[in-house]
């Protein structure tokens, strides 16, 4: 999806939605609607949405959020189900051009360069297509089952200081990316947050802390069959467990990295009352999944080149090796 795409979708009303959904305010300004909240039942309305920002928060449950939350919210999807919904009916908003005073165009134009110096990355384009490069980093230095990945990556372009830069991206349940490049680095489009899979799978639910170990994880099985839930980073143990607790979901398995953040990450879960399998024990030789998977993955290729006559030349494609973990 490209950029213009999702904020189309962000542009779309929230009021609008809600009201094609039959829901209808309680009191409405200029400013802000406000609402008996659509998330349960209440007498004394809390919802209230913020329609020049369009932006919803419930004050009952100190939650709130862009369209693509509430829309996760109402219809129990996962992210990219909501963007799809929210593609099919979200209005194509077009703006009229319109003359800017010479003082107001140079204002932006300062601001532009301003965030463009100031070393924040701003999005250029989101596409569905990585280049050759990114493609090879997956499947060869990771292991990973392109056919199964593409799945949940999307190419993101960006720019720092003036230069512009491609990586991978991850995309998170309140529209933001986590960025990965063929290199060391690592980062982020704003907002951070969790990203679910699977929502509508089985529990146990099966909690990674990067999507790099649930792409391993997806690549060793012939099928994924339990819920699944990245977080994206450990210091969103917090939003993982506030998801599950809204779900009423109590059996977790936990392949986290096998290092004292992993470690904590873990104890928070226990700790928080959830019924938990710490996964990481089937690779504890290991950093983490990831790791794992791609030594397994390796010497199964070495035993299959040992295997082979010596006349052999061509050369052997990478092939995921099926895992017995549960």
């Amino acid at each position: 999806m490209k950029e213009e795409e999702l904020s189309r979708i962000k542009r779309y009303p929230i009021v609008e939605y809600l009201e094609r959904k039959g829901i209808k305010p309680v009191r409405s300004t200029p400013a802000y609607a406000l609402y008996h909240s659509p998330l349960r039942a209440e007498t004394h309305p809390s919802f209230k949405v913020d329609t020049e920002k369009n932006l919803w928060i419930d004050y009952a449950e100190g939650k709130g959020g862009s369209i693509i939350d509430l829309c996760m919210r109402l219809e129990g999807c996962t992210l990219l189900e909501a963007i799809r919904i929210l593609g099919q009916n979200a209005p194509d908003i077009t703006h009229v051009p319109r003359r800017e005073s010479v003082q107001g165009s140079s204002k932006q134009e300062s601001i532009r360069q301003a965030v463009s110096t100031s070393g924040v990355r701003r999005l250029i384009e989101v596409s569905d297509t990585l280049p050759p490069h990114l493609l090879k980093y997956l499947e060869e230095d990771r292991c990973i089952n392109l056919e199964k990945a593409m799945l949940f990556l999307r190419c993101i372009s960006y720019e720092v200081r003036g230069l512009h830069y491609q990586a991978i991206g991850f995309a998170n349940q309140s529209g933001g990316y986590v960025l990965r490049d063929n290199g060391i680095f690592k980062g982020t489009i704003a907002p951070k947050d969790i990203t679910p899979i699977f929502a509508d799978r089985a529990e146990p639910v099966c909690i990674f802390e990067g999507f790099m170990d649930f792409l391993s994880f997806f690549s060793m099985k012939e099928e994924v069959i339990h819920h699944c839930l990245v977080m994206n980073s450990v210091s969103n143990v917090a939003k993982a467990i506030r998801y599950l607790n809204d779900r009423h979901l109590t059996h977790i398995r936990a392949f986290l990295d096998n290092d004292d953040a992993g470690k904590r990450a873990t104890n928070d879960f226990i700790r928080a009352g959830f019924k938990v399998e710490d996964m990481s024990v089937h690779y504890r030789n290991f950093k983490d999944l990831n790791e794992y998977h791609v030594h397994r993955v390796r010497e199964q290729l070495k035993r299959q080149s040992l295997k082979m006559p010596q006349t052999q030349t061509n050369p052997i494609k990478v092939k995921q090796v099926k895992h017995k973990m549960r």
